[in-house]
This record gives C-alpha cells, structure tokens and sequence, in this order.
C-alpha cells in the first residue's frame, strides 16, 4: 500500500465501521435505560457549560484544547467553557462518581469503551439530530452509538497497535517488520542482545493495561465471545498466554510496565517497540531528548500466528458526548463545530497526531501527507475491531477481572489454563 492513501482508502483503512456497529448493533437491550432524549437540546439561553476531560490534563494535549476554546468563545459571543480534568487511567471512575452526585454537566469527553457504561446511567442525550446532515465518515459516527442511539459525536478514531524504532531494530540486525510470531519472537532476542538497559518490547504488564492482552488471544484463534458468553480458557487464549508468559520470563518484555512507562522507554530511545494509539507519537516525541526520533518511529501490523493470517487490533477512538442538563444545548452546539470544522479539525490533527472523522478532514492533505498517520491507518487501523467486551456496561470490571488473573500468570502465581478459566467464570458472573 502506498505511504499516502486516497480519501477512500483512507476511510476504507481505517476498517473499523463493522466491529463499531456491531457494538451499536448487539448492546444488550436491558442494560441501558431510555436515553434521555433531546429535549435538552432545546436552547434554554445558559451558555456557560464544562468541557469534562483528560486530554487537559496531558501537555502534549492541553494547548491544542485551551486553543479550540479561545477560538470557539472568541467567535461566539457569552459563552464560557470551564475544563474540569481526570487522569486517563482514572477517568470513568470520576465521572461515575460524577453522575452518581448528580454534578456531571456539559459535554464530556469519551474513549469509545466507556459509551455504553455512561449511557446506561440515563444521563446522555441523544444527540442524533446534531449529527444529522453532517460529513463524519459512517464507520466513525457508529463509534458514537450505544443500543441504536446517538450518544456521542466522533472526535478521532484509528487502532491500537505496535510502533517500532527503526534505529534499534538496525542496530540489532533486523532490517524489515516481523510478520509472524516467530519473527517477531527473534526480532525481540536480536534487540536484548543489544544490551545497555534496552527492553526489547514494552509490552503490558502492569495490571492497569493488561487488557492489550486481547487481540493477542485473537491471533492465537480464540474468539474471548461467543453467543454472549466468555470463552477465555480455550485453546487459543491458553496458547496465548503461555506465549506472553515465556517472552516475561525470558526478560523480552519487562516487569511493571503501562503506556506510561511504554511511552517514556520509547522516547528515550530504550525499547524496540510498544503499543499505542495514534496520538501516543506526539507525546513520546515531545518528551524524548533525540529530536529525530519521530522520523525513526514506524507503525507495524501485529504479527500473526502463521503466514497469511489476518492481523487483529483493539479499535480505538474519543467522541464528545453530552449531559442532560442546563447548557445542554450549548454543549452540544460546541462538540458539532470542534468536530466538524476544517478550521478546528485540521488544527487538532496537526497539533495532536489525532486523525479527524469527516470526510473533508480526512481528504486534507495535512492528514493525507502525513506519512505517520497514513502508515498507521494501513498497518493497524485497517484491522481494527471494537473489544468484545465494550458491548456490556460491566465492560471495565470485566477488563479488571482479565488483567487480575493475566498478572497471575506472569508472576507465577497460576498456569494460563486455570487462570484464564477463572477468569471465564468470573466475567460471566458479571454479564447474568
């Protein structure tokens, strides 16, 4: 494929419109109460309205925002937009500790994975009639969606995958991207022979994000769903694990690791590849002492159990959804332009790495001569799938569950079999 897509090719790689309506599509219908609806789009004159975020909280991130808000409040006259912010890895608790108290207002920020879990308290709107008429690409529209209704309008959208440095792998003799298992097995022991403090993959382990463990299970074959049912503890996810295990014990990956510590080893130049979204690039670039390291970083399609098998990645994407509530309409009003503006959506891109869902953002050529951002688009967002598990609103349990018992595995504490089978029962007992 060439390093720069056409806008359909863009748009068709990005690839994750069917797994995004399948999550819409197979929301359990009893788990979500009748949405709020949109009379609280009907202008009830409050300007004043929160933008609830994390990306406020991240440096790479929070200029870029703090810039869309001056401009926005600067051409519309009255309106105010506060910017109450989370930590990313604490986020969907604070917000549910939010509805909870009845303080959550305004427009909000959200990862596609955590749509479900909000819209089952009753407290988004939907907002179909904003989106109506508007130019976002259908596959990333749907990533707004829970249960057929419109929660949310797409802010970015792409995949979760690996992202190499070129430069270490050279050092190291491997001269072209693995594409199997086997390959990237010897890529990784070429780069521990490097010595130096380097960690051949910063892969997950720390329980936080041990979730990346799942579309590894796919490559090994396991379905982890199957007719609404948890299927972990079959051969394929077993497989996968007593894989992960052996690469943790022979010290190819290392011990204590989220995409914090991924990204800071990547930026510093000491590991040969982890695994990010998109818009992870601008933060490690931004932090790393060589600035030509952002020319050095390639994204890579995840290798696959054997030849010709179908690379797999977890989807990924942020949508803008709003609260029922006073400047409602506001809000709402705010989360269309931001996400639909040429102004505003080729700005972000170029400020964040976080590609645009409309159609003429995507045809920009700042997106479209992003080679980055095309490479990943081919190699990972174009075989992207929504988590088997954001279709529940138990999703984030669920997560919690599987990361405790995958720890348990690499520190020794339980085999594969009997973990993920634990594993299996107690998620099931979530979803009764």
């Amino acid at each position: 494929m060439s390093a720069h897509l056409s806008r359909r090719s863009f748009l068709s790689a990005l690839g994750i419109g069917a797994g995004a309506a399948a999550l819409a599509a197979c929301a359990p219908s009893t788990s979500a109460p009748t949405p709020a609806g949109t009379e609280g789009l009907k202008d009830d004159g409050v300007k004043e309205f929160p933008l609830t975020s994390w990306s406020y909280n991240e440096a790479v991130t929070k200029q870029p925002m703090q810039d869309a808000i001056d401009k926005y409040t600067a051409a519309n006259s009255g309106v105010k937009i506060s910017t109450p912010s989370y930590p990313y890895n604490d986020y969907l608790n604070q917000l549910l500790l939010q509805v909870q108290g009845g303080q959550l207002k305004g427009a909000i920020q959200l990862d596609v994975a955590w749509l479900a879990t909000l819209a089952a308290t009753g407290k988004l709107l939907d907002i179909k009639s904003v989106a109506a008429g508007q130019d976002y690409a259908p596959a990333a529209l749907a990533l707004g969606q829970s249960g057929g209704v419109q929660y949310g309008l797409p802010w970015t959208f792409a995949g979760i995958g690996l992202i190499a440095n070129n430069e270490l792998l050279t050092k190291a003799g491997v001269t072209s991207p693995p594409k199997t298992v086997a390959e990237f097995e010897a890529a990784l022991t070429a780069v521990k022979g490097l010595g130096g403090g380097v960690v051949p993959w910063a892969g997950m382990t720390k329980v936080d994000q041990l979730k990346d463990i799942i579309p590894w299970m796919w490559e090994f074959g396991s379905p982890i769903v199957q007719d609404n049912k948890i299927v972990i503890g079959d051969d394929g996810s077993v497989e996968a694990l007593t894989w992960y295990k052996k690469l943790y014990d022979q010290k190819l990956i290392a011990p204590d690791v989220n995409r914090v510590d991924a990204r800071a080893l990547m930026s510093q130049g000491k590991t040969a590849f982890y695994e990010d979204a998109i818009g992870g690039k601008a933060t490690v670039t931004k932090s790393s002492p060589d600035k030509d390291l952002g020319t050095k970083m390639q994204p890579v399609a995840r290798p696959v159990k054997n030849a010709g098998d179908k690379p797999r990645h977890l989807a990924w994407g942020q949508v803008i959804a709003v609260m029922n509530g006073a400047g409602a309409s506001a809000a709402a009003n705010f989360a269309k332009t931001v996400t639909t503006d040429k102004g505003y959506i080729v700005d972000w891109f170029t400020k964040t790495g976080l590609p645009p869902t409309t159609n003429a953002g995507l045809a920009d050529s700042a997106v479209k001569n992003d080679k980055f951002a095309t490479d990943f688009t081919a190699q990972i967002g174009a075989n992207s799938s929504a988590s088997p598990f954001w279709v529940y609103p138990q999703f984030s349990q669920m997560e919690k569950v599987l990361a405790e018992e995958v720890q348990s595995i690499l520190i020794g504490k339980k085999t594969p079999k009997d973990a993920l089978s634990s594993a299996r029962d107690r998620m099931n007992a979530l979803i009764k």
